[in-house]
């Protein structure tokens, strides 16, 4: 049974789920590496804001070096760093896990390979998160979905195990979830919407709602989002739709057919949904390191490898890799790769 549960990484996304099991009753322990987080919660409490309502949770926090004093281990982890901070990361998590204990990797990108090798596949879970959420100031995160869509629970082998219901009925708390028999085709899916908004916001500053009802700026989107959608099909996963839309209407869109109008059925969709700051955007306004390598930039690499063409991921990994770090937010660094669309 999963009783105790360790978050390594109380970003965001981190902090909106830890606050909402622990408001659910759960043992919940956050472990993070930013100091003031990690005493603004404890002195304070965990303010969570946004859609849900606003209000304050005390939450277990630990600093990162705390953890030797871990005495009683946690039935699960959670992984929850940025993509490039995966292996330390899961590495740290099997020295305070019980022997029946399990790994889940919680973050953006394709890394259950990465956190299944130092772990174990037997002792690894994928979780495709849904949610969006933000954080701008220590002790606080604002969650920006609509709840009604929450995370997809699955085995690497697909099978549906007692384990990955459990998981999927504490995750319950937070959000709609459900057990997935196609852990990576989920993962291309949200690998897809993540190339289509993160890096797209982190070079114009223009959030979630606005890159997604842009006609010029969601066509590049699409683009993008197709030419993922083409690189996890050769790479041998049934990429799951999009926004709710099937794939192959951005493949279609991506070869001249049909563009018009799933601009308006994903802007319309975006409307509904509201938004926030996608993850790479946040981390731009910070000044820190991005994602983009395993993020549009590991669509890039996998389709070298198995021959399909990806221009336009091409385009925006090398425009984000030229501003470098700490670069300021224009709607200008994405014209170049505007300029590519069709005419």
């Amino acid at each position: 049974m999963i009783k105790r549960i360790g978050i390594i990484g109380a970003g965001a996304i981190g902090s909106v789920v830890g606050g909402f099991l622990t408001k659910a009753g759960r043992d919940v322990t956050l472990i993070d590496q930013w100091p003031e987080h990690i005493e603004t919660i404890r002195n304070k409490g965990l303010h969570l804001s946004g859609t849900p309502g606003d209000f304050v949770v005390p939450v277990k926090a630990l600093h990162i070096h705390e953890l030797q004093s871990v005495r009683e281990p946690f039935d699960a982890v959670f992984i929850a760093v940025k993509s490039y901070d995966t292996e330390w990361a899961t590495a740290m998590a099997l020295n305070y896990l019980t022997p029946d204990g399990v790994v889940v990797d919680f973050q953006n990108g394709i890394n259950d390979e990465r956190v299944a090798a130092v772990a174990g596949k037997h002792r690894t879970l994928g979780c495709v998160i849904t949610i969006s959420a933000g954080m701008y100031e220590a002790g606080h995160a604002m969650r920006t979905d609509s709840g009604d869509i929450g995370f997809k629970i699955g085995e690497h082998d697909g099978r549906e195990t007692a384990r990955a219901k459990e998981l999927a009925e504490i995750m319950g708390a937070v959000a709609g979830t459900k057990v997935t028999t196609n852990l990576f085709g989920e993962r291309w899916s949200k690998l897809a919407i993540n190339c289509m908004a993160n890096p797209i916001a982190g070079l114009t500053g223009y959030g979630t709602l606005q890159v997604r009802t842009d006609p010029k700026i969601s066509a590049v989107g699409v683009h993008v989002g197709a030419e993922a959608i083409l690189v996890g099909r050769a790479v041998g996963h049934e990429v799951e739709p999009i926004y709710g839309i099937p794939t192959q209407r951005y493949v279609d869109a991506y070869n001249g057919k049909g563009l018009a109008p799933l601009l308006e059925e994903i802007a319309d969709i975006a409307r509904k949904r509201g938004g926030g700051q996608p993850s790479l955007l946040q981390d731009v306004i910070k000044k820190r390191r991005t994602e983009i390598d395993d993020l549009n930039g590991y669509v890039c690499a996998q389709g070298k490898q198995r021959g399909v063409k990806t221009p336009y991921n091409d385009a925006v990994v090398a425009t984000i890799k030229a501003l470098g770090v700490g670069f300021t937010p224009d709607p200008k660094h994405l014209d170049p790769v505007i300029a590519m669309l069709p005419k």
